[in-house]
């Protein structure tokens, strides 16, 4: 090879075998170059890669709906530590403050179905990924067991159901005193379900209802609010939103504090008093919402946000 590249050059001009004798170091520094640029675009999809996985925080544990729809003393998860006092019952059921209507009373599209078991309800909606997580209070009691959480979603349940003529219970999830979480509308804890929560916001979002009031003064049990975070984390990562951002959104029902098809921007864990006319989630659990949303972004991975525990106590 090196002697037919010398036979070559030898009958070129001077000036042409000048030009040919840089080729190679020309071909070197271009393979160098592109080399580099190939790194760097490695680096940079590992760059996002990393990224990618620290805005996603894990799923936390989430109590299936079968556990308070049958037996209301089913096994719970270990972090569910009930604290001894016990002040069983709740308010009429539905659990909502006076005024306040989670949703149109028809949400999900389907027919009015009071008393109709959960398998002969109309078929489950889902939407786009979760872009905003909406904040309630149950307006219930606060003095409860804990190990009497799946009885008292049962009566909220149906009060939604059978007063309000639901499909189902409005909530995506519920939260009780000592953190325990757990699956509220049917559809699937994974899958963006449009639930009966925020009337006119029901869209790519996700309804956490705590259970109990929590208006001015009433304390906030941490359990309570690290669960919040946490499952705000998980659901705001699965489409990448850090939760102290903003979300936009379009109301579907004037009867929300925008219009029908007026595009709103929400903080990405707001409160339901911010897309309706309520008091809900209550004073005291709406000024827990920024220290919130700082949790639940640093359990997302965000580098930046706050690392430090929320909730009263």
């Amino acid at each position: 090879m090196r002697a037919w590249w010398e036979t070559v050059a030898g009958r070129l001009p001077r000036a042409g075998r000048v030009a040919l004798a840089g080729l190679p170091g020309l071909v070197a520094v271009v393979t160098v170059a592109l080399g580099a640029v190939g790194v760097e675009q490695a680096a940079d999809r590992d760059g996002r890669r990393r990224a990618d996985a620290v805005r996603r925080a894990p799923r936390p544990a989430i109590v299936p709906r079968a556990r308070w729809l049958g037996d209301p003393r089913a096994s719970r998860p270990p972090s569910a530590r009930p604290p001894g006092a016990r002040a069983p019952g709740a308010r009429p059921p539905g659990g909502h403050p006076s005024g306040s209507h989670p949703s149109s009373g028809r949400p999900s599209g389907g027919r009015p179905s009071a008393g109709r078991p959960p398998s002969s309800r109309p078929p489950v909606r889902y939407d786009g990924p979760v872009l905003a997580v909406f904040v309630h209070h149950t307006d219930s009691p606060n003095g409860y067991d804990c190990a009497d959480a799946p009885r008292i979603i049962r009566g909220l349940a149906a009060g939604q159901t059978e007063a309000r003529l639901f499909d189902d219970i409005g909530y995506n999830f519920l939260v009780d005193r000592c953190g325990t979480i757990y699956e509220g509308r049917a559809g699937g804890v994974d899958r963006p379900v449009v639930g009966a929560h925020t009337q006119g916001f029901n869209h790519r979002t996700t309804g956490v209802a705590a259970i109990g009031t929590f208006t001015a003064g009433t304390p906030v049990p941490r359990p309570m609010t690290e669960a919040i975070a946490a499952l705000a984390a998980w659901k705001l990562g699965l489409a990448d939103v850090d939760p102290r951002r903003r979300s936009h959104l379009v109301s579907s029902n004037s009867g929300s504090r925008f219009p029908a098809g007026t595009r709103a921007e929400f903080d990405a864990v707001a409160g339901h008093t911010d897309g309706y006319t309520t008091t809900c989630p209550g004073a005291a659990l709406r000024a827990e919402l920024p220290a919130i949303r700082e949790r639940a972004a640093h359990l997302q991975g965000r580098t930046d946000a706050r690392a430090r525990a929320v909730g009263g106590r």
